[in-house]
């Protein structure tokens, strides 16, 4: 099968082949007329812009690439899609990849990504072992990690303050009257590590005994939270809320939770972190930490752009406020 050209646009037009080319690009030289003409023949032959020749032209692809762990988790298909919408509004092209929790694999789809041409890479990384894994790689291309903190590492990123988010969470639901407190999920990642410290941080002002029934799956899903939460309600049920450290594990415990007979809010008290859209459902109807995912992937898209464009040199660390969300999961004891 042969792909349409511009010279085949042009004979069909019965222009030159510099006609066509002006029409595409906008060039005033043209008339309004020639120019609908010219572009309706395009969409009515099938004519798509050879964007492998105009880079060899421009040195630019306007490509980003965005790695993330898994885009069947909620809250990175929503990162994804907001980094997308804001990468387009600026003349970019998001290339997706999912790097699994497997650091070759990782590892793999950065080299993808470089040698595809991306003009710069996002990426939320999957362990605390990312940096150094990729960085041979990310030296080589504008890069902006995406979700994680990396505390002092000399790399730019966009982050939520993870820390501040379980410290309001966990003095909300003390403010309810809850001093049993339950602290549900991972602890893998620095984002998860940072999660652990905000509630044990309030744990001890609060006075407190911080409580942890902690993951050894490699990331959150709403089937791994399930899964973890049958084990705990296997156990007694001694305490009154559970602080979950994602939304997924929260909905995993929410199934779980029915399963076994215990009722949230009645009996349970529960708390989970990011917001994702489900939460806000009728039967589900969450309290949660918001993470202002948009505004993390408009800053990181903006950082990014600063770097290809202006060829900024050196790093940003933006650490973004999370904020409450007061649903219907959490009661007054």
């Amino acid at each position: 099968m042969k792909s349409v050209t511009l010279k085949d646009v042009a004979k069909a037009a019965g222009v030159s082949y510099a006609t066509v080319s002006r029409a595409l690009s906008g060039s005033r030289q043209i008339g309004s007329d020639t120019r609908e003409r010219i572009i309706k023949l395009c969409d009515e032959m099938g004519y798509t812009t050879n964007y492998v020749a105009r880079s060899m032209v421009t040195k630019k692809t306007g490509l980003i690439g965005l790695v993330v762990p898994s885009i069947d988790n909620q809250f990175m298909s929503e990162l994804a899609y907001h980094a997308e919408m804001s990468a387009r509004s600026h003349g970019y092209n998001i290339m997706l990849c999912n790097s699994g929790p497997d650091l070759k694999q990782e590892k793999t789809v950065v080299r993808l990504l470089l040698g595809r041409q991306v003009d710069g890479i996002m990426i939320v990384p999957q362990s605390p072992k990312t940096y150094e894994n990729i960085r041979a790689y990310t030296d080589q291309v504008p890069t902006v990690f995406l979700s994680e903190n990396l505390r002092d590492q000399p790399q730019s990123y966009v982050a939520v303050d993870n820390s501040r988010g379980t410290y309001i969470g966990t003095k909300y639901l003390y403010e309810l009257g809850h001093r049993e407190i339950l602290y549900f999920g991972r602890r893998h990642t620095t984002t998860h590590q940072l999660r652990a410290e905000g509630y044990i941080r309030a744990c001890q002002e609060l006075g407190l005994q911080s409580r942890f029934f902690n993951s050894e799956y490699s990331h959150s899903s709403v089937t791994n939270g399930y899964q973890l939460a049958k084990e705990l309600f296997a156990q007694p049920v001694d305490y009154t809320a559970v602080f979950a450290s994602t939304d997924s594990n929260a909905l995993g415990l929410l199934k779980a939770a029915d399963e076994a007979g215990v009722d949230i809010p009645g009996r349970l008290s529960l708390i989970g972190f990011d917001n994702i859209s489900s939460t806000a459902l009728p039967r589900i109807d969450l309290t949660t930490i918001e993470q202002p995912k948009r505004d993390m992937a408009v800053q990181a898209v903006d950082m990014l752009r600063d770097k290809i464009e202006n060829g900024t040199q050196g790093y940003v660390h933006q650490i973004l406020m999370p904020f409450l969300i007061k649903r219907g999961t959490c009661r007054t004891r």
